[in-house]
């Protein structure tokens, strides 16, 4: 990863809110992303999105979004085209990206878009390599360890650049070992 980072690599850690947990009945109501490389930021991209679906009430209790959030937001068939550019061929950073990964793939086929084919980095499996003493890799313990301030935790954009500081967090703290 130390070498990826300064070999000039661009980044997008990005995350995704949800309906649920199944990404053949479930939509993506919320997408936050941050591109970064070596040097910091390049830029930002969030939208919450219309899933054409009530959004049950126990999501609204964990992400604060609910139904009038949403009811005047693209559908996802508007936001893809816009996503799928933003990532390009970045390398795509989330905590547990399996997840967010399946409901991005799912919209692009249901969409008729190509699933990203992007290199993926889990910082939940990358943490647990890095800091195997920790015991626990939840994102939002991860953030307090290191110090990074959580404004939102379970909201898109936040959990986003919290993932791409945990991974350069990561980074620093395993770098000799990165190097053997």
């Amino acid at each position: 990863m130390f070498r990826l980072v300064n070999s000039g690599e661009t980044f997008v850690a990005f995350d995704t809110e949800t309906t649920g947990l199944s990404s053949e009945n479930c939509r993506i109501i919320e997408i936050g992303a941050v591109k970064f490389d070596k040097t910091g930021v390049l830029n930002t991209y969030s939208t919450l999105i219309n899933p054409q679906q009530i959004i049950p009430v126990e999501i609204t209790q964990l992400t604060n979004i609910n139904n009038d959030m949403i009811k005047d937001s693209p559908v996802i068939k508007e936001i893809l085209p816009v996503f799928l550019d933003f990532i390009k061929e970045s390398t795509l950073i989330g905590h547990n990206i399996q997840f967010d990964m399946r409901f991005l793939q799912a919209e692009c086929e249901r969409n008729g878009f190509p699933s990203p084919k992007n290199a993926v980095i889990d910082t939940l499996r990358f943490s647990r390599w890095a800091l195997p003493e920790l015991g626990k890799y939840k994102q939002t313990f991860l953030a307090e360890h290191f110090g990074i301030n959580l404004e939102a935790a379970h909201r898109a954009y936040d959990d986003a650049r919290v993932c791409g500081n945990i991974f350069l967090q990561c980074i620093k703290v395993s770098a000799d070992r990165q190097r053997l």
